[in-house]
């Protein structure tokens, strides 16, 4: 389905919604591990491959689990998605809606491709306050899915129900 700034617009606006319901009261080291074990546990029971990261802004990684046939390109992709919300403090499928609402890819902001990606697959782990603790990156399906799978995932941890974006992609 084509796309056209309208219905982008409605995404971002989707998106944005989403960001803003899915928010943590704390977020610890530890927070991570059992979030990321949560998130581990939905993906072998949905016959999914995916890798999956939890990262503090300044880098570190909290937690991180591959599947069988994900690999170090799927890494690659964590990473770009990674910084691209640490940057853009949003999700990385909201700066994807954004992209094409203002027509500026990567390079416009002066970004270079290799560490940066406007796609789905990255969310901010943001903090009731507003304050981002860390980034969840996930790769390894087509990017809304992996968005998607987010989503999904942390509205069931967190208790809360989100507006969706499949509409947009079927």
């Amino acid at each position: 389905m084509e796309m056209k700034k309208e219905d982008y617009v409605k995404l971002n606006d989707i998106l944005l919604e989403q960001e803003k319901l899915l928010r943590f009261d704390h977020f610890s080291n530890r927070d991570a591990w059992d979030l990321g074990t949560f998130l581990v546990n939905k993906i072998y029971a949905s016959d999914f491959d995916l890798a999956i990261a939890v990262r503090k802004l300044n880098g570190n990684i909290l937690f991180q689990h591959t599947t069988g046939s994900t690999n170090l390109n799927n890494q690659n992709w964590m990473n770009r998605k990674f910084h691209t919300v640490a940057l853009m403090e949003r999700s990385s499928l909201g700066a994807w809606a954004m992209s094409f609402i203002l027509n500026e890819p990567v390079p416009a902001h002066g970004l270079c491709e290799s560490e940066y990606v406007f796609c789905g697959g990255g969310f901010p782990i943001r903090l009731k306050t507003g304050e981002i603790a860390a980034v969840l990156t996930v790769s390894n399906l087509p990017h809304h899915l992996d968005h998607t799978f987010i989503v999904d995932a942390l509205s069931e941890w967190l208790h809360v129900d989100v507006p969706g974006t499949d509409s947009f992609f079927s």
